[in-house]
């Protein structure tokens, strides 16, 4: 009775991993013969992981002002400080040659705008002089690339900023991460008490109101389903190659549970609207496979 009972309980096992062997092979399908390396990576409910192409460094492009987001609200919480302290920005700080509906704005600079406001613009917009800014009141990388370590990070580097990544395309190599180190910040973020409930829903707030990357991870997904993600795309070199096309996120699912998920695309001569294709088809081929686990 006993080897009965035993091989009678892994039957749910073996089915759940044939299964996940069967999207892993979706998911191969989708990226098989791209003129790119894309790697993925899922976690379920704090337990059920999934990787395709894990062991490579992938260019992180704007997907580390996730990161950055949260050493500042790490920052924020342990000095007892406001979101909305305010910071003024110079003229200076408003560059033109670069991503930013905040000069946009304030072409001019030389204005007080909250931390808060900041934030918002660097996560939901994108936005690289909000992104800089928060770095000089950081005192630069540094304290982003330490915090995550503490959180048991370890398969990553954060060393440029935005300015910085900018100056030569190889920089655009300097921040990177696994798929795998990037879906497990975002568990953790989703799961655990990092910091203070009012800065963990303005950054879930400031994800899920993300203008960016739309032709990603949300594309094809149903419009009732809550999802909070950050995108990053490079520039291309001379060649027509793009360092990094990625958007990594949470979902949350019917069934109450979630997962996060991480997409990255290094090395690509597709080009855009194939490389956002393949993240999106990934993206619906996950969410149908857990949404009714």
């Amino acid at each position: 009775m006993k080897y009965f009972m035993l091989f009678f309980l892994s039957i749910p096992f073996c089915s759940l991993h044939a299964q996940k062997q069967k999207l892993e092979k979706e998911i191969r399908s989708i990226i098989e013969n791209k003129k790119a390396t894309v790697g993925v990576a899922v976690i379920y409910d704090s337990k059920d992981t999934l990787t395709v192409n894990n062991d490579i460094e992938y260019p992180a492009a704007s997907v580390f002002k996730f990161h950055q987001a949260l050493a500042l609200l790490d920052y924020m919480n342990k000095n007892l400080l406001s979101l909305e302290s305010k910071l003024y920005l110079k003229k200076s700080d408003m560059k033109n040659d670069t991503y930013s509906p905040l000069a946009n704005e304030h072409p001019e600079g030389n204005f007080y705008i909250s931390i808060g406001d900041l934030l918002s613009y660097t996560v939901s917009k994108s936005d690289n002089n909000a992104s800089d800014a928060l770095y000089y009141y950081m005192n630069g990388t540094q304290m982003t690339d330490m915090y995550l370590r503490t959180l048991g990070s370890k398969k990553f580097s954060i060393e440029a900023t935005e300015q910085e990544l900018s100056q030569e395309f190889n920089n655009q190599y300097l921040n990177w991460t696994t798929p795998l180190e990037a879906a497990q910040l975002l568990n953790i973020f989703i799961t655990k008490d990092i910091f203070c409930k009012n800065y963990k829903d303005f950054l879930i707030q400031a994800m899920a109101k993300s203008e960016t990357g739309s032709d990603k991870l949300k594309a094809f997904l149903p419009k009732k389903v809550l999802i909070g993600h950050k995108s990053g795309s490079s520039s291309r070199n001379s060649e027509g190659l793009k360092a990094a096309d990625n958007d990594i996120g949470f979902v949350y699912l019917p069934n109450g549970k979630q997962y996060s998920i991480a997409v990255f695309i290094k090395d690509s001569k597709e080009d855009d609207p194939t490389n956002a294709r393949m993240i999106a088809d990934i993206s619906t081929i996950v969410y149908k496979f857990y949404k009714n686990k």
